[in-house]
């Protein structure tokens, strides 16, 4: 048998048991403030919510959708449900109608929405975690690490319980310097790079990517660049997975397999 389904064959196994229990999906809830009068932002800025009926005081996961900030749509991943938590499903504006930080903006919107709200449907605010895949995940990196985005809105970004990116981008994401018409190919590092938001009171931080031979270029090496920087600024939670055998499109099924297990771990 192949490491890739060893890998898969691992974590369903050690994964959170399927649980018997009812849940509902309620779609298209709007996330963004009443004032607002920006057609394109009512259109985008609404949310899924699929969340347990049976239990209480569930975990809950803030899912950003990847599409490279220019495109996708949100989703619950299958191996995200019946696990006895919650799914927020988040949709955001997307470049080129909008440019950064709009669609950031759009993220910490949506987290502070879980936030305020999630008590209401059972959930524990105290336990709210915030992924993605790809741009989705370099929105949760942004607005974990960046806390001004939050603070803004009246949250604190160290309440989420957890940053869980899969394949997510750590310096300024390739589409912001594609808007500002700047090479793909060379990093750069300012306001728009989750890496230059390090700190040592960061929320716990798992980072998950493919294998470096199939995933996009540097894909790897950025996060794991964002690991030992966290470690070096005196982080002490931060974790970094490499996925063999999955490339950047196929590394979410694993990747949030994996989240669930560490999830666990945490709630034990």
């Amino acid at each position: 048998m192949s490491s890739k389904f060893l890998i898969v064959f691992f974590l369903l196994i050690s994964s959170n048991q399927i649980f018997a229990q009812k849940y509902r999906t309620i779609e298209n809830i709007s996330y963004c403030k009443i004032t607002d009068t920006d057609g394109y932002k009512k259109e985008r800025c609404k949310l899924d919510l699929y969340v347990p009926t049976d239990r209480k005081n569930f975990s809950t996961i803030v899912w950003f959708h990847g599409g490279g900030l220019e495109e996708g749509n949100k989703f619950i991943p299958l191996e995200l449900k019946e696990k006895g938590l919650a799914v927020v499903a988040v949709n955001y504006r997307l470049s080129p109608k909008v440019k950064a930080p709009d669609y950031i903006d759009d993220a910490a919107e949506a987290v502070a929405w879980a936030f305020s709200h999630i008590a209401s449907y059972g959930g524990d605010p105290a336990k709210i975690y915030v992924s993605g895949h790809s741009a989705g995940g370099y929105l949760a990196l942004m607005v974990g690490l960046d806390s001004s985005y939050l603070q803004k809105l009246g949250v604190s970004a160290n309440k989420i319980k957890g940053l869980i990116p899969i394949s997510g981008q750590t310096n300024t994401h390739y589409t912001i310097k594609k808007e500002r018409g700047q090479s793909m190919a060379i990093p750069q590092m300012d306001q728009y790079a989750p890496i230059s938001f390090a700190r040592k009171d960061a929320p716990a931080t798992v980072l998950i990517t493919g294998d470096p031979q199939l995933e996009l270029p540097a894909r790897y090496e950025e996060n794991a660049h964002l690991a030992a920087i966290l470690k070096q600024v005196g982080h002490t939670k931060t974790s970094l997975y490499q996925l063999q055998g999955f490339d950047h499109g196929g590394v979410y099924k694993p990747g949030c397999l994996l989240m669930l297990k560490w999830i666990k771990e945490q709630e034990k």
